[in-house]
């Protein structure tokens, strides 16, 4: 069984439980409308990005969600992890790491070539783990965000 599952339409049912979790556990303010209007057209197969479930397709244990970008400097279409979630019940077992390395394979069919994520700068167990699957800082950059 592979730990990614692409998520399709009919699997919004098991993946917006999970998105509220994460957006709990992060004191992320959002409702369900919301969150299944966001998680939609990722489901319907936009060319924007992609949502996989992590574990089995009939009772996942968390999901992980990829918007697509594109950059000349490194060759092409990008990605950007955009949340990623594994249930705290099952956290620890290797599955997170077992993600993050079959994640790059995964999106290839996308053409993506590179990969990029952020984290809380006072997480170092993240931080081990993205460094463990090959993920390096780009000291010379900082990430910096406005919202309209």
């Amino acid at each position: 069984m592979s730990t990614l599952q692409l998520a399709r339409p009919e699997d919004i049912d098991k993946l917006e439980p999970l998105v509220a979790a994460y957006h709990a556990f992060e004191g992320i303010d959002s409702d369900e409308e919301a969150r299944r209007a966001a998680l939609a057209p990722l489901l319907d197969g936009t060319p924007h990005g992609v949502a996989y479930l992590i574990g089995p397709r009939r009772a996942p244990v968390g999901y992980i969600v990829i918007s697509f970008g594109y950059s000349v400097e490194l060759g092409g279409i990008d990605g950007f992890v955009d949340e990623f979630f594994i249930r705290e019940r099952v956290r620890g077992r290797g599955m997170g790491s077992e993600v993050l390395h079959t994640l790059l394979p995964a999106l290839s069919q996308h053409g993506v070539k590179a990969l990029h994520l952020e984290i809380d700068r006072d997480n170092a167990r993240a931080r081990r783990l993205y460094e463990r699957a090959g993920f390096d800082a780009r000291e010379k950059y900082h990430l910096m965000t406005r919202t309209a």
